[in-house]
């Protein structure tokens, strides 16, 4: 199993690369091993040219038990989402151009726009800044987190969670994705949120499909249609 994890995060690193959503060495993937384990991608190494065997692993207090690399300066920020988020297997963090760009401008990617994003995301919160590779950097995701698969840190890039290393790539994918759509909407005017009856009957569509709990993503873009 550790070998097929290891495989599986070398594929999405080299996606995560070759679709330009890291640059050089940023960002970085890890997957839990068991309860107290968690493999994680060096420090200091392209996404892009990862080998299996350049994986590190750690235990939950980050203390490296085995591999020949130091492990990301992330590993923080991973641990930190590990202890809040006990359904989490696998956690992609990466700088994608533009929905980190919107936390630059100070623009929030929270609006409930796009139906299929509030299905399946809920909406997409900005953390407040915090110094990357710092137990700070890991402490403001928390109160996010727990709610949320997916989260901008204030300009800082993305956190996307999943079931396996793959889910969690294919919602990095997604918040990309609606970055790109609310730039262009933005660009041609007004961008109009979903309606408070529409976001529900996505809220119904998703417990349905049991992606996760309607409530949480009714809640969540009411407090963004408020915020407004």
């Amino acid at each position: 199993m550790e070998w097929q994890l290891r495989k599986e995060i070398v594929e999405v690193g080299r996606e995560v690369h070759a679709r330009g959503l890291v640059a050089a060495s940023d960002g970085n993937i890890s997957a839990r091993l068991g309860r107290d384990r968690v493999l994680i991608t060096p420090s200091g190494i392209s996404l892009g040219r990862l080998r299996p065997a350049d994986m590190v692993v750690i235990d939950h207090s980050g203390r490296k038990l085995t591999g020949d690399n130091k492990q990301s300066s992330e590993y923080r920020l991973h641990l930190a989402v590990y202890a809040e988020r006990a359904d989490v297997s696998a956690i992609v963090h990466a700088h994608p151009p533009i929905a980190n760009g919107f936390t630059f401008a100070g623009q929030p990617l929270e609006a409930c726009v796009v139906p299929e994003v509030v299905a399946t995301l809920g909406n997409i919160p900005t953390t407040e800044y915090a110094t990357p590779s710092t137990q700070e950097g890991a402490d403001v995701i928390r109160p996010w987190i727990r709610e949320h698969d997916a989260v901008m840190l204030q300009r800082h890039g993305s956190v996307t969670v999943g079931k396996t290393v793959r889910d969690a790539y294919s919602k990095l994918e997604k918040l990309e994705h609606t970055a790109q759509v609310l730039l262009v909407a933005r660009q041609l005017g007004h961008v109009q949120p979903l309606s408070p009856d529409e976001v529900a009957k996505l809220a119904g569509l998703r417990e349905s499909l049991g992606i996760g709990p309607g409530a949480d993503v009714y809640r969540s873009c009411d407090r963004s249609r408020r915020s407004e």
